[in-house]
């Protein structure tokens, strides 16, 4: 296959080239302010461009034939470790700007402790991002994806039409997240119909997991879906943004427990008592969340709908041709 630019995208081969391209670009421009740590958001992007990159070297595993730095478990390698500085960046900012002014003094005082502590294990998390920005896993893998941009190398299958193999590429995934078990935590099989019982949040918070679970799904189904949106109209991007929803819904929740955890073991007390205000609004929060999941879960599990999401996805616009600037 030849260079191509992206006027010139038609068949599997050559999308699969530019979506590898694009967020590759996006993983090496942030690198240098992220060794700087001065802006959050750069590390926010990096680590997003590493994850996007990660589910379109997945999504078009049948057409590439990638080098050995570029293996999935040296990609997931690279966003753990990201992942982790990340995670952090979150927490401080929940705790720093959403739940510290909202607490008396008294408990602030409290949470300051928590925060001191959240500060150090930044500091760790950061150096092993600088480190691993040097070690010959991350150094590898942007030699030989460099390399192979220059000199792309596809299997047969990248020589055809994306047009007669889009669905196909694009129905195993939605499949994956609509049969994944998470969609069934909270309800009750009656007949051919769900229940919602009274008791449904305990039995959200207890099936914490399952639920994280189906949000990382829900994730790589809109990185996949993202890659193709201009192959169909807005019956399609109102689905994208349901999953959009679906993952940032089920993010917060997971935050919050991810939260929970870290207080119990930074401040080696019993956190519910002591900053009780805290408790209550993470609950709160909580609550809205599983609200918003609720209706959501209650849109996807009606057959009508699943039948038109898979509809949709059989039914790409005529033919696409990308415009200058797209």
């Amino acid at each position: 296959m030849t260079q191509l630019t992206t006027l010139t995208p038609k068949t599997f081969g050559d999308w699969a080239y530019l979506a590898v391209n694009k967020h590759f670009e996006k993983v090496i421009k942030h690198e240098p302010e992220v060794s700087k740590d001065q802006d959050p958001e750069e590390l926010h992007q990096m680590r997003v461009g590493v994850r996007r990159l990660r589910s379109a070297i997945a999504g078009f595993a049948p057409a590439l034939s990638l080098p050995k730095g570029v293996q999935d478990r040296n990609l997931g390698r690279i966003g753990r470790t990201l992942g982790v500085l990340r995670d952090l960046d979150v927490l401080q900012e929940t705790l720093c700007e959403e739940y510290f002014p909202q607490l008396p003094e008294t408990e602030q005082v409290t949470l300051t402790q928590g925060l001191t502590i959240l500060a150090k294990r930044r500091q760790k998390a950061f150096k092993k991002v600088r480190k691993l920005f040097e070690e010959k896993l991350y150094l590898n893998f942007k030699q030989d994806l460099e390399l192979w941009l220059e000199q792309p190398r596809y299997q047969p299958i990248a020589e055809i039409d994306i047009y007669l193999i889009l669905t196909d590429l694009l129905l195993p995934e939605v499949s994956r997240l609509l049969l994944h078990p998470g969609w069934l935590v909270g309800v009750k099989i009656e007949g051919e119909g769900v229940v919602f019982p009274d008791n449904r949040q305990d039995i959200l918070y207890y099936q914490a997991e399952i639920l994280h679970d189906l949000r990382k799904e829900a994730k790589r189904t809109r990185y996949l879906l993202e890659l193709f949106t201009h192959f169909y109209g807005e019956q399609y991007q109102s689905y994208l943004q349901d999953i959009k929803t679906i993952q940032g819904i089920l993010g917060e929740v997971q935050d919050s427990f991810v939260l929970g955890e870290f207080l119990t073991g930074a401040l080696q007390l019993d956190w519910r008592k002591e900053i009780p205000t805290l408790v209550e609004l993470i609950s709160l929060n909580r609550q809205k969340r599983y609200q918003a999941w609720g209706e959501l879960q209650q849109k996807f599990l009606t057959l009508e709908v699943r039948k038109d999401l898979h509809s949709t996805l059989e039914q790409p616009l005529a033919m696409y041709s990308p415009t200058p600037g797209e």
